[in-house]
């Protein structure tokens, strides 16, 4: 008899954070309207599958349903795991549930094709005339006005997501005015006042070339339990980001507009992108960005490794790409705990 279960499998991809937050919220009042949810949350890379199988197949003593999320699902590509999952998937138990959830836009196939069509879903990030339409209403539900130059201050300084945007906007409500429109200075000042730790602030400490604060910004970061994955995504983004800048000054381009259109025209990213030109070259922006890439991959597979040793290797190669330094470095991946 075909098993009738599958539905409670859902695949939620992409990086648009907010809005699969949003449907997540959705999916646990519809399997629980009336409470009684037993919520659990594991990492792929972290925990072994079956381990991960057998507490899904175990019954609960205490909750009418169960809902499990395994993140980072993109980590799941070994046989030996995909197996066991795949199992699992094919027959669930009635009362649980099972999320899976990745940044990427696909896992493996092995395990992506035993979900249902209609519970598979892709987030994707925001167009950027969505963002600023985003940005503008939710200060107008707030009462305050705001200009473009406003919203495209936020949009540099801000990770591109709506959950980040939500929680950035929300502090700028706590003091800015609202008899005045929100301008791009007002939105940079308090921005920069209040703004936590991020793969942003990261990014201006290596621009400022400043090694000591560049490692305290990513202990925060990891202290504070921020994804590594996402700190990366962000770095990665940044480092796209000074590549096109770099490459039009180099060009010669003086004209503002162009500047603009690829994310550089606050006075904050001016100050951080001109800081980060001035120390790495167009080939020295594409190592980072492709040392960024390499970093990551290296931690997705590293286990138990400590993320702190490794990220702090990356910033030590990243800060010895820079013009002063050789760049032979960036072209070698590190072996965790080798030296080399």
């Amino acid at each position: 008899m075909a098993n009738n279960n599958k539905g409670n499998n859902s695949l939620f991809l992409g990086p648009e954070i907010g809005e699969k937050a949003a449907a997540i919220d959705e999916l646990k009042k519809k399997i629980a309207p009336n409470g009684g949810l037993e919520v659990s949350v594991y990492y792929a890379g972290e925990t072994p599958v079956h381990i991960m199988v057998a507490a899904m197949q175990n019954g609960s003593l205490f909750a009418d349903r169960r809902l499990f999320f395994i993140k980072s699902a993109e980590g799941i590509k070994k046989k030996e795991d995909i197996d066991p999952l795949s199992a699992y998937l094919a027959s669930p138990p009635d009362d649980t549930y099972l999320v899976l959830i990745s940044e990427e836009t696909g896992i493996a196939k092995g395990i992506e094709n035993l979900i249902l069509p209609a519970n598979k879903r892709i987030f994707w990030e925001l167009y950027e005339n969505r963002k600023s339409e985003w940005i503008k209403n939710f200060f107008q539900r707030e009462g305050f006005r705001i200009g473009n130059e406003g919203i495209e201050t936020i949009l540099e300084l801000v990770e591109n997501n709506t959950a980040a945007l939500r929680q950035e906007c929300s502090r700028l409500t706590l003091f800015l005015d609202k008899s005045k429109e929100i301008s791009g200075e007002d939105a940079e000042k308090w921005l920069s006042h209040t703004r936590e730790e991020s793969a942003f602030t990261l990014f201006s400490r290596i621009a400022s070339g400043d090694f000591s604060r560049t490692l305290e910004s990513v202990r925060v970061l990891l202290a504070a339990k921020q994804s590594p994955v996402a700190i990366f995504a962000g770095i990665a983004m940044a480092f796209r980001k000074l590549a096109a800048y770099i490459a039009l000054k180099e060009a010669g381009v003086t004209d503002e507009w162009e500047f603009k259109k690829i994310g550089v025209s606050s006075l904050g990213a001016k100050r951080d992108y001109g800081a980060a030109g001035g120390r790495y070259d167009s080939a020295g922006a594409e190592s980072c960005l492709a040392l960024t890439m390499e970093y990551d991959l290296l931690l997705r597979a590293s286990g138990s490794f400590p993320d702190y040793i490794l990220m702090d290797e990356y910033l030590y190669k990243i800060f010895s790409l820079g013009k002063a330094a050789g760049r032979a470095i960036g072209n070698r991946i590190f072996t965790p705990g080798t030296g080399s």
